[in-house]
């Protein structure tokens, strides 16, 4: 399979406007743009049946003590989890395209409805865990919101788009299902997959 990222490059640092915090002179952080990208595929084996969107960051801190704290970093060695952004699952198997603003266009405080939208099911990202402690922000994120990185972090943020071909209509999920479920649900499934990485990140030292 082969997919393609519209505005962004292999490699390469993903444009402000897919992010959901962007550099700020006098805050650190202020809300982006947060417009999903354009992607498109290609190339999918016979017997696709749907496809499964996934977007993340396996560079999160495993512990947030020191996230976005004056006065501190946050380590480059610090042991890193995965920060699911974006979970599209049960989109039909002529679809080979989510157009750009098509999940996501703007910051939404409490987030977006997870379950059906334009393009196949929502699942819930993990911006649902890391704003619960906010009282503006809390809720429930679904589909896709983009790059915020800590702005004190001193490793470089890799964000992953994939998509999958898989050999079933549906993963029978429902509910507020999240990036493991999708994960586990799709294990003798996939017929074949592709990647794009870009990178972000806040820290001005790092720009």
């Amino acid at each position: 399979m082969k997919l393609h990222v519209k505005g962004i490059t292999e490699g390469e640092r993903i444009p402000d406007k897919f992010a959901f915090g962007v550099y700020s002179d006098e805050d650190h952080m202020s809300f982006g743009p947060n417009r999903n990208p354009d992607l498109s595929w290609s190339d999918a084996p016979d017997g696709t049946k749907s496809y499964v969107v996934l977007m993340f960051d396996p560079d999160v801190p495993s512990k947030a003590d020191d996230v976005n704290q004056e006065g501190k970093v946050v380590p480059k060695d610090l042991p890193r989890v995965d920060f699911f952004h974006w979970l599209l699952v049960d989109i039909p198997g002529d679809i080979t395209r989510v157009p750009e603003a098509a999940d996501s266009d703007g910051v939404i405080p409490k987030g977006k409805e997870p379950g059906p939208g334009t393009i196949g099911l929502r699942g819930v990202n993990t911006f649902t865990h890391f704003l619960a402690g906010n009282p503006d922000m809390a809720g429930t994120y679904g589909g896709y919101d983009g790059p915020c990185p800590p702005w004190n972090d001193e490793l470089m943020h890799h964000y992953h788009f994939e998509v999958y071909a898989l050999d079933v209509p549906s993963l029978g999920l429902s509910g507020p299902f999240e990036g493991d479920a999708v994960r586990e649900a799709m294990k003798g499934h996939v017929l074949d997959s592709a990647r794009v990485t870009g990178t972000y990140t806040l820290n001005p030292d790092l720009m």
